[in-house]
């Protein structure tokens, strides 16, 4: 038997480290060549990593919300020794003593990265751990108690080998009952960070308009009529995305990104639309790529296929990225208003609300009309307000008469 040492490999574009989102092994479990290890996130996915060979697995690195770097020990085997010659490999330690207690150390490291040894813990000779009566946390938690005036000895453990987690330490500050921790990993740290960064750097404008679209809700009704039994029905997102694309052309300024390393605008002849989607991992934005190239049954398609992978957790890298303006809406709960935050380092986002009958004046008269407002924001570092008001009523009379919208 010899050990092989599993390296965080580059997922993909470069990236140089990536999350623990969920570990799918434990040290002793015996996996197969490609079965899948750990669940890990970077700043575009979450990543299924395979195992490179069949063995046992001895040490695994990092817990749930831990980042890694490209090139660190990831998870630690043995295998046999005629499948090595390709490992990389580290010496065998002695079975009985320093095999176990390494496996007790990656397994209850759930505080922190550095806290490697469970310093309460002793091991058997048959790899059993033997508690010392002393109380067993890493140097973190033991840090958290004392400042919160805790005695870790009235303290109850939910780790391994009743090992003291941050948690419980928390549980027994708050009193415990009814306060759940919830990690902010992953995705949901990735939004936070990102949502953070774009008010933090960019100075939003907002600008809401109500936009009638009775008769955009003639035609969309008229041609879902017409669809084929069975086929899903067109939403307003794809006249909106299509009539958006067609106004950008004068609009050039709202069809831009901004490398803030270069301190360079990236103005884009070509539409690629970000759909901001609501899924189980969060908020993503899958792209439609050539809005302008695409008729109104290729671009409605194309939306429901990016925003189901989205959700089904199924959408590749390429169509997570290189939007180059984002199109929200949340549909019947799309309220009466919303200040939609920018999909950094795009400069403009379009906010879609919900689309309901109201009175209005019309010629005078009072009548009731489908009205819907957007609620877009920009950068006002690029954007002018009366830029930014002067393509929202571009877009506003093109959803007003929806024959223009593909003229």
């Amino acid at each position: 038997m010899t050990r092989h040492v599993m390296r965080l490999p580059d997922l993909g574009e470069g990236t140089v480290s990536a999350e623990v989102i969920a570990w799918k092994v434990k040290p002793g479990d015996v996996v197969r060549e490609d079965s899948p290890l750990v669940e890990m996130s970077t700043d575009k996915a979450v990543v299924e990593v395979p195992s490179p060979v069949t063995g046992q697995v001895i040490s695994i690195t990092g817990n749930p919300g831990d980042v890694i770097a490209v090139g660190a020990e990831l998870v630690v085997f043995e295998i046999e020794a005629k499948t090595a010659s390709s490992a990389v490999s580290v010496p065998a330690a002695p079975a009985a003593t320093t095999t176990p207690a390494k496996a007790t150390a990656q397994t209850s490291s759930a505080d922190s990265p550095k806290a490697s040894v469970a310093v309460s813990a002793k091991v058997s000779a048959s790899g059993a751990a033997v508690s010392s009566g002393r109380v067993m946390a890493s140097p973190a938690t033991r840090r958290r108690a004392f400042d919160a005036g805790i005695d870790l000895a009235t303290v109850s453990g939910s780790g391994p080998q009743g090992r003291i987690l941050a948690l419980d330490v928390e549980r027994a500050r708050s009193g415990g009952p009814g306060i759940t921790e919830i990690p902010v990993i992953g995705v949901r740290r990735l939004i936070a960070q990102r949502m953070a960064e774009a008010k933090r750097v960019a100075p939003h404008f907002a600008y809401v308009e109500e936009v009638d679209v009775t008769e955009l809700e003639t035609l969309r009704v008229t041609l879902n009529a017409q669809r084929p039994a069975g086929a899903a029905s067109l939403t307003y997102l794809p006249f909106i995305v299509r009539a958006l694309a067609s106004v950008l052309k004068d609009f050039p300024q709202c069809n831009a990104l901004y490398d803030e390393k270069r301190n360079v605008l990236l103005r884009h002849a070509a539409v690629h639309a970000g759909i901001a989607t609501q899924t189980p991992d969060g908020l993503k934005v899958p792209v439609v790529r050539d809005v302008m190239t695409r008729d109104l049954e290729g671009l409605a398609s194309e939306i429901r296929r990016v925003s189901e992978a989205a959700k089904m957790g199924r959408a590749r890298r390429d169509e997570l990225s290189g939007s180059t303006i984002t199109v929200t809406s949340l549909g019947k709960l799309g309220g009466i208003v919303s200040t939609p935050i920018l999909n950094l380092p795009e400069v403009a986002i379009i906010g879609v609300n919900k689309a309901v009958e109201r009175v209005v004046v019309l010629d005078g008269k009072m009548v009731i009309r489908r009205m819907m407002n957007l609620s877009s924001s920009f950068d006002h570092r690029f954007i002018d307000g009366f830029d930014a008001a002067a393509m929202i009523q571009a877009l506003k009379l093109k959803l007003e008469s929806p024959a223009e919208i593909f003229g």
